[in-house]
Parts: structure tokens; C-alpha cells; sequence
């Protein structure tokens, strides 16, 4: 029997199969009888689940960060999919496959490792070029680097989501660079490569996301600039100032104090850097918010707690295409004895027709 993964429960599906526990917590109902809500999980995504009887007992019998066998019925409830659960029982994690409960980034491993790679190799700076091969040849550290999410919660939220998002960082500088002086390119990609390389260590990521006790206590920036200390000092004669610049950037790409930075930008880098994590960050973020929702029929998403806000879903591009397919050649007049409209004319009316968004279609801006 092939497995039900979360992605494929829809209203009313009678739902039988294999989940790990994202989160378990106990609670109260208005009539004062104790109800248990789950976040079971995955790797196509993770589901909110009820249980309303026999708490007490259940509660003993599994934990979070277990696997369990569930038996329940799917509903949607306020724009969300749910699964009131009717069994439940913990399954040996010898029989199951870790692969099918975490989510994974849809970009090749080998790919992102080759493109890391070839990025390295075409920094210009030697200093800096010889840290990124400090860390490219340190098997024990690039293996936690490729396979680490980016976050717990807030964005790519999946293996492989921190080398993704540091690569799309430094595409963000490819494109930057050119439109500004003076930039000191190097200096900004390995800052986009490295600024949360701690998180290789904050973070466990062997079954659900969680932090581990070096990432309560210290965090990813503080281990970050440990680590990138540990390696500039095997790489001869590299400058100083050079060091200074790279650890600003680490410190500080959180931008402000009560985002926990430790300082905020005072470079041109560290700040082009602090508003390019937050770019990418938040566009996969929102994202993420709205995939969620693909059951819904509303045009709102729910309320995304740590934005503090509800997101549109629908950016203009399905009137587009639906223009599209209605203005395509079939529409066009068969009669020979039309007379056409002056090119002149035809040109002016471009930017009055009804396609206004056409020039915007190929924008990704959601």
C-alpha cells in the first residue's frame, strides 16, 4: 500500500498511515474536558491533528519526535486541514524510512554542491578564496552545511533550505554589484555563503527541526564567528581588516538589535547583505504561508503569526493568462475583406488594451 502523505489529504479522506510528531501539546476545551493537538509531519508538509477522548492515557504512549501509526478523518476547519484522530500508536523508528518524513529542498544536492563549488573557485580574492576551500575541504562541516534547513519555522524549512538560500543570496549580489561603485563583490558572497553557517550547529535536523543546546545558549551568529575564526587561521597571511569586515557582516546581518544582532550594519556589504537575507528570507517565507493553504478557497491566507498579518494570494497573473488564452489566434477574424488597423495605431493601443499586467508576467514576485 503505497504511503498517504500529507500533501494528498483532502476534505472528508478517511486517513491511515505514518507520521512523525512535529509537536505535542495538551489542553483544555471550553468544557473543561483535556483534548490533545498534534503537528504531524511529512516531507510533503505538515498537518494539525485532534485527538478528544482517552487523552490521558494516549499522552503516555508516545511522545514528540516519535513516529505513529494514525487512523482518523479529515476535515477542513477555519481554511485548514485537519485530522480528527480516532487511533493512534508509536511505530519503531527501524520500521520506517527517515527519507519520507523530512522535507527536502526540490533543488538537486549534487547541483547546489557543484554550483557552491564553482562559486568558490571563482572568487578573485585569494585570502577569501582560500577560506571558502578551508570549509569546502572539511567533510564533517560540509555535510551538516548541505544538508542543514535554514531555519525551524520561518523559511526554508527543509534539508538542503540553508545551502539554497545562501546560494540565492549570491545571486541576489550578482545582480546588485553592477548597479552600484565600489562594492567589494568577494567580500560579499563569502559574507552571503557564511552568514549562517552556525546554524550547522544550532540547529538538529536528524528527524524534526529543533535547537540543540549549543543553539540555545549561544546561537548561530555567535557559532558562526567561531567557526569562520577557526578557519581564517588556516589560511597564511590573511589580512586583519579583511577578518574585521567578514565577522561585521556575520554579527550584524539580523540588522537590528531586537532581531538579535549583535551590531547592526555599518559597512556597505553588512547592510546590502542584512537587506538581501531579509528579501529572500521573507519571499520564501510567504511563499511557504500561501502553498499551505492550497485547500482554501478564499483569496486570503490565514493569519501568519510572525508577520503579524493576513497575505493576498493572487498577484494578477491568472488574468493574465486567462486574457491570453481568450486573445490567441483562434480569435482572430477569418474574413478576408477586414480592413486592418494602421501599425500606428495598433502601437498606440498597446498600453490601453486589457493586458495591463502583461509586461509584469514574467516577474516571480510571489
Amino acid at each position: 500500500m503505497a504511503k498517504q502523505y500529507v500533501c494528498d489529504i483532502k476534505d472528508r479522506d478517511t486517513v491511515q498511515a505514518v507520521f512523525l510528531v512535529k509537536d505535542k501539546v495538551m489542553a483544555m476545551a471550553k468544557n473543561g474536558k483535556p483534548y490533545m493537538n498534534l503537528r504531524l509531519m511529512d516531507k510533503s508538509g505538515d498537518i494539525e491533528a485532534k485527538i478528544w477522548d482517552n487523552t490521558e492515557v494516549l499522552d503516555k504512549q508516545f511522545s514528540k519526535d516519535d513516529f505513529v501509526q494514525v487512523r482518523g478523518k479529515a476535515s477542513v476547519y477555519m481554511n485548514k486541514m485537519q485530522v480528527v484522530i480516532a487511533e493512534i500508536g508509536k511505530v519503531p523508528e527501524e520500521q520506517v524510512s527517515l527519507a519520507d518524513f523530512l522535507p527536502e529542498s526540490q533543488r538537486s544536492g549534487d547541483e547546489m554542491r557543484r554550483e557552491l563549488s564553482d562559486t568558490i573557485a571563482a572568487l578573485r580574492n585569494p585570502f577569501l578564496r582560500g577560506l571558502m576551500q578551508a570549509f569546502l575541504d572539511d567533510d564533517a562541516v560540509m555535510n551538516l552545511y548541505c544538508a542543514a534547513p535554514a531555519a525551524k519555522g520561518m523559511h526554508h524549512v527543509y534539508l538542503g533550505g540553508l545551502l539554497e538560500h545562501s546560494l540565492s543570496l549570491v545571486k541576489l549580489v550578482k545582480a546588485i554589484v553592477p548597479l552600484y561603485g565600489g562594492i567589494n563583490e568577494d567580500l560579499l558572497i563569502v559574507g552571503a555563503l557564511l552568514h549562517d553557517v552556525g546554524k550547522i550547529y544550532e540547529m538538529s535536523f536528524e528527524r524534526a527541526f529543533d535547537y540543540t543546546d549549543a543553539g540555545k545558549l549561544l546561537g548561530h551568529i555567535t557559532i558562526g564567528v567561531e567557526l569562520v575564526e577557526e578557519k581564517i587561521r588556516t589560511v597564511d597571511g590573511f589580512p586583519r581588516e579583511l577578518s574585521l569586515l567578514l565577522k561585521h557582516m556575520l554579527l550584524s546581518h539580523h540588522g537590528q538589535y531586537e532581531y538579535g544582532s549583535p551590531k547592526r550594519p555599518k559597512t556597505i556589504e553588512a547592510t546590502i547583505l542584512n537587506y538581501l537575507d531579509d528579501l529572500d528570507s521573507k519571499i520564501n517565507g510567504i511563499r511557504a504561508h500561501i502553498a499551505k493553504e492550497a485547500v482554501s478557497t478564499s483569496r486570503w491566507t490565514a493569519h501568519h503569526r510572525l508577520y503579524d498579518r493576513y497575505f493576498f494570494k493572487s498577484n494578477g497573473m491568472e488574468e493574465v493568462l486567462e486574457t491570453e488564452q481568450v486573445c490567441d489566434s483562434s480569435c482572430q477574424p477569418l474574413r478576408e475583406d477586414v480592413v486592418a488597423e494602421p501599425k500606428a495605431t495598433r502601437a498606440e493601443r498597446q498600453d490601453f488594451g486589457n493586458q495591463p499586467f502583461k509586461k509584469l508576467q514574467n516577474l516571480d514576485l510571489f
